[in-house]
């Protein structure tokens, strides 16, 4: 089906003539995504979901932390995930890639400089969880500006990577341009840190998307960094209001001072500073908890 660019004409020529005895579910990759922003109107004959790779809790109601070690080896997708095999999970990671750039790619969009692309790709993974310089990535492809950021565009389309932007906030002056870079399958990130908190933003990510599919609410993740460098890693907003804000460390710490200070100084309500340890405590408005709890206590998807 998602070989076929007028997809949304069939779909919509079975639905018109059989909806009384068919239903119909469509599933595909980023080429469907691409596909139903053209071609004829399907308004009020479906229900759009975006299905994310595998998370905690869909691995067990009640996740220890055997599965979150599993998740952040292996990373959320079916192939690899269920088969726990080094050799596989090496081969699958390349064959997508590959697929992606060579295919998906050439199929999509008219890019000449495909090599440089894959280039970009190899680059991306050492710049998960930092606030991402496109200039920086100009000067090491030696391309122009604008090209770089539309090879961004093209890979979050394709669901290799996506990007956050800052939540501002006047009383701690917020930076607002410069956005942070996560990937679809964490696994492929070698740092321990960052693979965990890409983990996390992943997590983050599917619960947004769950509320605004299932309950039609306006969602958003964003991350929180001031002019001095103090950052809380992930801010999720409803209908442009802060719900919760988390911080991702990879040991059980003390709360970190940059929560401590944006707890202080804005509107959001709540802040959990999630770990891959035991300890489980609260103060003020901060909670400190393993990810598995945070995932169970908050019901996230």
């Amino acid at each position: 089906m998602h070989k076929y660019a007028r997809w949304r004409n069939l779909i919509k020529g079975i639905h018109d003539t059989e909806k009384s005895f068919r239903r119909i579910v469509v599933t595909g990759s980023a080429r469907l995504d691409y596909y139903r922003k053209g071609g004829d109107s399907l308004a009020n004959r479906y229900r759009y979901f975006r299905l994310h790779p595998f998370s905690l809790r869909e691995l067990d109601p009640t996740p220890t932390a055997s599965h979150l070690e599993q998740l952040l080896r292996f990373g959320g997708f079916p192939e690899p995930l269920f088969r726990q095999d080094e050799a596989e999970h090496r081969l699958w990671q390349r064959d997508r890639l590959a697929r992606v750039v060579r295919e998906d790619l050439r199929d999509l969009e008219r890019v000449k400089e495909v090599s440089l692309v894959e280039q970009l790709v190899d680059l991306l993974p050492e710049r998960v969880g930092t606030p991402l310089s496109v200039a920086n990535l100009r000067q090491d492809l030696a391309v122009d500006h604008k090209t770089v950021e539309r090879w961004l565009t093209i890979l979050e389309n394709m669901y290799v990577c996506f990007r956050l932007p800052p939540f501002g906030s006047p009383r701690i002056r917020a930076v607002k341009k410069e956005k942070k870079l996560y990937l679809w399958d964490w696994s492929d990130v070698a740092d321990p840190g960052a693979r965990f908190e890409n983990l996390v933003a992943c997590q983050l990510l599917k619960y947004c998307h769950f509320v605004e599919d299932t309950e039609g609410f306006r969602m958003e993740l964003r991350y929180l960094r001031d002019t001095d460098r103090r950052e809380v890693d992930f801010v999720v907003l409803r209908g442009g209001r802060p719900q919760f804000a988390v911080e991702c460390k990879t040991g059980e710490r003390a709360i970190s001072p940059a929560v401590r200070y944006c707890a202080e100084r804005t509107p959001i309500p709540r802040f959990f500073q999630v770990h891959r340890g035991d300890r489980h405590y609260a103060s003020g408005k901060v909670t400190v908890l393993p990810f598995t709890t945070f995932c169970t206590e908050l019901k996230l998807p």
